[in-house]
Order: structure tokens, then C-alpha cells, then sequence
């Protein structure tokens, strides 16, 4: 796999925003350029679970992110779900791949079925298109018949279904060791190279 330079990554309001916000905190350390989008839901549950506020101007959110995670300026932009200027809403300058983290049921029933009503679907349209690699997050339990369908629609585009199930044979003594299982394997799934977690049988190796 070639090197991903490019990541967009949104978030959505389903449970889980700690992902999100670690798997750019992880891109930003490994140099990868971040693309962030995120819905008004995504704000809700950033209060909600980690009593955090996010902006509703990208251009704070963008300052927050920087401030947060010590990041440089020139791999972080963030957009506004209505920006359709932004880059990755066309195909002549898409990502090299994209990963919505979390991802609710809404907005998966919205990529599969091609709505692009705001820029996240827009920029998932674009990826599936034009045959980027894109990673779906998503966090809901139990699954409806509906929810199965619509995944497996997008697994048959090539599309990468990757429920946050963190593992327990790595002994996970935190909830930021659970956190980090899934966002490593989230890395796993783009070729971006990490240390995030113990690996299996590694303990054996020469």
C-alpha cells in the first residue's frame, strides 16, 4: 500500500467521538495531512461524553485542534458541512482516503444510498467514486436488518466496516487502551504506521 498523505476524517453523532478525536491526534503525529469535518450532532456528543465544546466555526475548531494536540498548522484544515468549495467535495482533488469516526446509523444510511445532502455524504460520495479507500466507524447496538443491509451494500463498493470492538487480549488497563486498539486498527486499515497497541504473537517474534 502506497503511503496515505491525506486523510479527511469526520465525525458524526453516533457514540464514540474519543475515536474520532484520537485517530487525528495519531494522523497529526505521523505527519498525515488531517481534512476535519463534523456535524452539529458531533458537537452534542463531544459535550455529552467528554464535556468538551466544539466550535461551531471551523476556523475555531481548527485553532482548538492545534492548540490540543501541538499540531502543525500546515497538516490541519477544517470545514463546515456546507463548504462546497472545500477540497474534498470533488473528485479532481479527493483524499487519499476517509474515515467518518464515529459514524451513526443516519449518515451510513446516507452514504449508502448516495444522498451528499451536506459535506461529509458529499466527500464519502467522492471516495467510494472515486475509488479511495474509506473506513466507516460505526456505533450501534443491537443492528436492525436495515442497518446490516445498508453495510453490507457499502462492503460490496469496497468500502471498510470497522466497529470500535475494542479486543481483550492485550489486557487493556484504561479506557484510552481501549480507545487506542480500535484507532490502531483504524490505522491499520489506511497503511499508516503505528504503535498503538501490543500486536498478536508479537511477544514471540525473533
Amino acid at each position: 500500500m502506497s503511503r496515505v498523505n491525506t486523510v479527511t476524517v469526520a465525525l458524526t453523532g453516533a457514540s464514540g467521538l474519543p475515536y474520532g478525536l484520537r485517530l487525528i491526534e495519531a494522523l497529526l503525529q505521523a505527519g498525515v495531512r488531517v481534512w476535519v469535518l463534523y456535524s452539529q450532532a458531533a458537537q452534542i456528543v463531544a459535550k455529552q461524553e467528554m464535556n468538551l465544546t466544539l466550535p461551531s466555526r471551523p476556523a475555531e475548531t481548527r485553532d482548538w485542534l492545534l492548540r490540543r494536540f501541538n499540531a502543525d498548522p500546515d497538516l490541519l484544515q477544517v470545514y463546515g458541512r456546507e463548504e462546497w468549495f472545500a477540497p474534498p467535495a470533488s473528485g479532481s482533488n479527493p483524499p487519499d482516503a476517509m474515515v467518518v469516526c464515529p459514524c451513526s446509523m443516519g449518515t451510513l444510511a446516507a452514504i449508502a444510498h448516495g444522498m451528499s445532502d451536506n459535506l461529509i455524504e458529499r466527500a464519502a460520495d467522492v471516495c467510494i467514486k472515486e475509488q479511495r479507500k474509506l473506513v466507516l466507524v460505526p456505533r450501534e447496538t443491537p443492528l436492525s436488518a436495515i442497518h446490516l443491509e445498508n453495510m453490507l451494500k457499502l462492503a460490496r463498493l469496497g468500502v471498510s466496516i470497522l466497529p470500535p470492538s475494542p479486543g481483550f487480549y492485550t489486557h487493556p488497563e484504561t479506557v484510552d487502551d481501549m480507545v487506542d486498539f480500535v484507532v490502531a486498527r483504524i490505522l491499520d486499515q489506511l497503511g499508516v504506521d503505528n504503535a498503538l497497541m501490543p500486536r498478536w504473537g508479537a511477544s514471540q517474534e525473533e
